[in-house]
């Protein structure tokens, strides 16, 4: 038996190796998907939470204002400012969200060219090192 050659049963380093990187791919492969809906979920339930806090804190300050006797009548002008404001915001905001998920989109394809890179460069590594093996590989007649 040659020093390169197994006896049944046993495995070597890279086969050992392989096995267990792929378990570890495997499992955090399976998690992604729940980070994914657990994280949507509490950006869910954060909004409501927020939206929640400031339709109270409104109801409040409206009924305060009305047992105050408080006036609470806004100029056109005011209201229009308002308005003006809210618009650009959600314009803003619009934008905003665009960037990112393009900015997402871009750093996916990035990722994806150099997981082609990465593979090119092995292959391209795994001929030099064949090339190197076969010229000082000695051949047996």
């Amino acid at each position: 038996m040659s020093k390169h050659e197994q006896t049944p049963g046993t495995k070597d380093t890279f086969s050992v190796y392989q096995e267990n990187t792929n378990k570890l791919f495997t499992g955090i492969k399976q998690s992604v998907p729940h980070y994914h809906q657990s994280i949507t979920n509490v950006q869910q339930e954060y909004l409501h939470a927020y939206e929640n806090i400031v339709n109270y804190t409104i109801t409040l300050q409206k009924e305060y204002a009305q047992k105050a006797g408080i006036t609470t009548f806004i100029p056109e002008a005011t209201l229009k400012m308002l308005h003006d404001t809210t618009e650009e915001f959600v314009k803003a905001n619009s934008i905003q969200n665009q960037v990112v998920l393009a900015t997402i989109d871009a750093t996916q394809q990035n990722i994806k060219t150099f997981n082609d890179n990465a593979k090119s460069f092995a292959d391209l590594n795994k001929h030099i090192l064949q090339s190197w093996i076969s010229v000082f590989t000695t051949k047996n007649n």
